[in-house]
């Protein structure tokens, strides 16, 4: 059996195994995490799990703590309780749009917000934050409910456990009760050797407790470590008994279900083609995570089984033309073409398709498939085409209309930009799932006794009218019940005598509304950062960006301006920003960061206007680059493309596609037509933002902004036009009077030893308001920085953009 899990912020996939690799369930620093338990109860197979976690705020400082919990999928969060030195916050769950508003209002007012997002199709995760004093105790208390599903031949109840802290008091209690009998019950865990026998059982006919309690001492790394050792996951494991294939019914409260789980039927022989998609958008991380998947799918064929492989990207490729048995040999043979292949190119998803229902045709005409057999293509994609026919609906049609009805398709989505929906539905269109699940069991089982429920009802309604009164249904009843669903929101609310306090706790899949896809700003200074970047007036609006781009865009302190590159440093010590413009050339390559401690250097190029204005060429950044020395790894971002350069190996993306890739110890995720960022050994972060304007116009260019963070780690060696000011030197500024402009100051500054003229003015930020802009006030030095920067701005100017910076 195959189980998949994406996770969005770590870009990983997981195969054949329930591993999930987990996020801390209690986030912050300085802070004291008194309990953690967790409880669940298990009752005919229905599961009630309540997670509980005491923390107090034991820093000198106000502070955010956070609280995450990673839930599966399936299950359905009923309810949330937190309690802030006395005041309780108590969950209930509205319909969204109703919820957003109530949202909305608590971010204006810089309120915490909890979230419910999908960090993978697997599981989901519970967040939420909230600001708090020092010394302020904290209790968190996460309910959510969920049917298990036997699978080969056992019932398994998955925890996750990241406490992130040694807990004094730490406990899992699982509950089971089963009317029909408990045939067995074992419990397992990846906490590590040390945790493996210190689970108790008790267990009787019908009832089994199993306990989990690790002490203070226990949970240690080591003998004297202060670092938690419990991280991973624990699971249970059950059947009950049953005397027939006929199934159980049972009757409870004026409701019945009946368990249908045949235990006597031989596994099927499967047919299956591999469609694989080997286009750029999947080069790096998720090339490496496909091949995984296929080399684990591939060893789990058994000989009576048929395969072959089509391998797309603007092109398609058969790996045979005809449907071959699973010996080792071949499957050897398979792994091996696998493991051979560079992505590149664009995404032909629709004639991939089509090619692999006329290889299943073709075998079955010729009477090379077994009738009793099963046959099906499992595509493994991100689900992002970008050639041939792209529209997603036409592809879902075509499809649709060559596919026999004892045919199946399946997704397997890569990566944490995946399209989930479009490959959901192209797979359910056609008797498949998003998630490949249970090759060993007898599919016929999957297929023919799986129940499809609203939300699949929902993404299948043929009419909008119908697909609006499932919608409807599925509201009312979440409401009702009080469930978080992708129609429903969890909206937070506590009282005191202060009045009433809102968060909200919002569903999964719902990264194309912007008010609920990320948590809210909390009080507290900005993160700090440093800008270089120029906006003129005549840039058209660019899209929107995704929500955890909004997020970190709407936390960082910057501006933009009109003409020539100008830099905005952000002084936190002084809590001023300097600005200055450097008067340079077309074609010009100047040195932002140069750090020989790190091995990074990063450069940008100029790019001129069309025409000359005001007897001058304006000029922007047309192309940065971020080289580490160290991996040997360039990234060179264009307007136009998207460059890397590992040794010999040169690989190029375009703008119109989202991807994550990994070349040794730097992270680039590259989001369509809006933005590219890169990470170098997780310490040095940058963000190169993508200006669009009009192909016509007689005059401008596109162009690029960078952002960086004053949270980057440089070494002491660290210079640059931007990584000079890494150590802050001291600014004072006296001497404030009425200037030319009576609209702008002037001053006189001291910084570095010297004396500078200075005029106050201010520029525009674009973030929020795209064609108005707010206004950004700054103190602006002249003369291309002289006086404020080291040396002159001509010492900056390198030969080539993978060049480190010389003495100044």
């Amino acid at each position: 059996w195959i189980s998949t899990t994406i996770l969005e912020d770590t870009g990983l996939i997981y195969v054949m195994c329930f591993v999930c690799v987990c996020m801390q369930v209690i986030q912050g620093n300085d802070i004291t995490v008194k309990s953690y338990k967790v409880e669940s109860r298990i009752t005919s197979r229905f599961t009630h799990t309540t997670v509980k976690s005491s923390v107090v705020n034991s820093g000198p400082n106000a502070q955010s703590i956070g609280f995450n919990v990673e839930i599966p999928k399936r299950a359905f969060i009923n309810n949330f309780t937190m309690n802030v030195n006395g005041i309780t916050f108590t969950g209930s769950v509205k319909e969204k749009s109703v919820a957003r508003n109530l949202y909305a209002q608590a971010r204006a007012r810089g309120k915490a917000a909890g979230i419910v997002r999908t960090n993978s199709q697997a599981m989901e995760t519970f967040r939420t934050e909230v600001h708090v004093p020092p010394g302020s105790k904290v209790e968190f208390e996460l309910h959510y409910q969920g049917m298990m599903q036997r699978k080969l031949g056992v019932y398994q109840h998955t925890l996750h456990l990241q406490p992130g802290r040694l807990v004094p008091l730490l406990q899992v209690d699982v509950y089971i009760f089963e009317p029909k009998g408990i045939k067995f019950v074992t419990a397992s865990n990846t906490l590590g050797e040390q945790f493996s026998d210190l689970t108790k059982i008790t267990h009787t006919k019908e009832k089994a407790h199993l306990v989990f309690k690790p002490t203070l001492q226990q949970q240690r790394k080591c003998e004297n470590c202060t670092e938690s050792a419990v991280d991973g996951v624990f699971t249970v494991t059950y059947d009950v008994e049953r005397e027939s294939n006929a199934g159980e019914l049972q009757v409870s409260d004026g409701h019945f279900v009946q368990f249908f789980a045949p235990s006597d039927l031989s596994p099927l022989s499967k047919n299956i083609v591999f469609v694989i998609d080997v286009s750029g958008s999947m080069w790096g991380l998720k090339m490496k995570q496909t091949v995984e998947a296929m080399k684990a799918i591939l060893d789990d064929l058994s000989m009576d089984d048929y395969f072959s492989i089509i391998d797309f990207n603007h092109n398609v490729r058969c790996w045979n033309e005809d449907m071959v048995q699973a010996s080792s040999i071949q499957v050897n043979e398979a792994k091996k073409y696998i493991q051979s292949i560079k992505p590149n190119g664009g995404t032909n998803i629709n004639e991939a398709l089509l090619r692999a229902v006329q290889m299943l045709l073709r075998a079955s005409n010729h009477g090379l498939i077994d009738p009793r057999s099963v046959s099906m293509i499992i595509l493994v994609s991100d689900g992002d085409p970008t050639v041939g026919e792209i529209k997603l609906s036409t592809i879902q049609k075509n499809v649709k209309r060559v596919m026999r009805e004892e045919f199946s398709l399946y997704s397997l989505g890569i990566g944490f930009d995946v399209d989930f929906d479009f490959l959901e539905r192209i797979a359910m269109d056609n008797r498949g799932y998003m998630n490949i699940s249970f090759l060993r069991f007898p599919l016929i089982v999957l297929i023919y006794f799986a129940s499809v429920d609203f939300l699949s009802c929902s993404s299948l309604a043929p009419t909008a009218n119908k697909k609006r009164r499932i919608t409807q249904r599925i509201m009312a009843l979440a409401v009702e019940h009080q469930f978080v669903t992708p129609f429903t929101a969890m909206l937070v609310e506590g009282h005191d005598q202060g009045g009433a306090e809102r968060l909200i706790a919002d569903s999964p899949r719902d990264s194309k509304h912007g008010c609920c896809s990320t948590t809210a700003p909390l009080s507290g200074p900005r993160p700090v950062q440093q800008l270089l970047y120029a906006k003129p007036q005549w840039i058209q609006p660019t899209y929107a960006p995704n929500q955890e781009a909004i997020g970190t865009l709407e936390s960082t302190i910057i501006t933009s301006v009109d003409n020539d590159p100008h830099f905005i440093i952000h002084l936190p010590k002084s809590n001023m920003d300097i600005c200055f413009n450097i008067d340079s050339k077309p074609g010009h390559i100047l040195n932002l960061i140069s750090d020989p401690g790190t091995g990074v250097t990063i450069n940008g190029q100029l790019v001129g206007s069309k025409k000359m204005k005001n007897n001058k060429i304006d000029t922007y950044f047309g192309t940065i680059s971020i080289y580490s020395k160290t991996h040997s790894v360039q990234v060179i971002v264009g307007t136009n493309r998207i460059d890397l350069m590992e040794g010999r190996n040169n690989h190029s993306f375009s703008w119109g596609a989202t991807a994550e890739l990994v070349l040794d110890r730097m992270r680039v995720t590259i989001v369509k037509e809006e933005h590219v960022t890169v990470t170098v050994d997780g310490k040095i972060s940058v963000m190169v933002l993508l200006h669009r304007v009009w192909k016509k116009h007689p005059v401008q260019v596109d162009f690029l902004g960078v952002y960086m963070s004053s949270d980057n780690k440089y070494s002491t060696r660290v210079h640059g036009l931007i990584g000079q000011f890494a150590q802050e030197p001291e600014v004072k500024v006296y001497g404030v009077h009425e200037g030319a402009d009576p609209k702008k100051k002037e001053a006189t500054m001291e910084v570095k030893g010297n004396k500078v003229a200075v005029t106050r003015g201010w520029q525009k930020d674009y973030r929020r308001n795209k064609k108005r802009g707010s206004d950004v006030y700054c103190w602006f030095i002249h003369n291309s920085g002289k006086g404020f920067i080291d040396g002159s701005y001509t010492s900056y100017i390198l030969p080539q953009l993978d060049s480190f910076l010389t003495a100044i």
